[in-house]
């Protein structure tokens, strides 16, 4: 039952986790690299993560410069981020690619902040299968009398408490993020 619950634990962390992982992804204004995170670029035949092929950093607050190990791909570079739907407009001198970060006009603030909203329910829905598959083995363990019926109580109440607890993690999370995304 212990290690039951550990599990449904780890699972909502690791939602929890995503959720800010993701929350990376989106551009707030101000150069992050983790904006990047998501953009692959074709090199040598395959599709590698930008950061294996070139340096990243933030020079300044507006700007983010990658100057890739092998200067050919500098091209390739140029043209993952203009595909990426990010909306930066990288520009190569063949040998750095800087990418200026505009700053958000006040609906593209509201657009990402829904956005942001819409990650934080998917967060919220994941978290709350977690605990609808570990209130299920807990009644089987019941069922198939491997616990007590109070063991069996205790357990659900203890991951209606975790999933109470993760939730209010998401919306801490999600509350900062808007936070920073409304932010002028």
């Amino acid at each position: 039952m212990r290690q039951e619950l550990k599990d449904i634990e780890k699972r909502m962390g690791d939602a929890v986790a995503a959720l800010k992982d993701k929350f990376k992804t989106l551009r707030t204004g101000r150069a992050n690299l983790g904006l990047l995170d998501g953009i692959t670029v074709s090199a040598y035949g395959t599709d590698v993560p930008i950061n294996q092929v070139a340096n990243l950093s933030v020079p300044d607050p507006t700007l983010i410069v990658a100057a890739p190990w092998d200067p050919k791909m500098a091209p390739e570079i140029e043209r993952a981020i203009r595909k990426s739907d990010l909306g930066l407009n990288p520009q190569s001198d063949g040998k750095v690619v800087r990418i200026p970060i505009p700053s958000l006009t006040e609906e593209r603030r509201k657009e990402l902040a829904k956005k942001a909203h819409h990650m934080a329910e998917e967060s919220r829905i994941e978290i709350r299968r977690f605990r609808h598959e570990g209130n299920d083995r807990l009644k089987k363990m019941f069922r198939d009398k491997e616990i007590s019926e109070d063991d069996e109580r205790r357990a659900l109440e203890e991951t209606q408490r975790l999933t109470d607890k993760k939730i209010a993690e998401v919306d801490e999370v999600l509350k900062a993020k808007e936070k920073e995304i409304l932010a002028v």
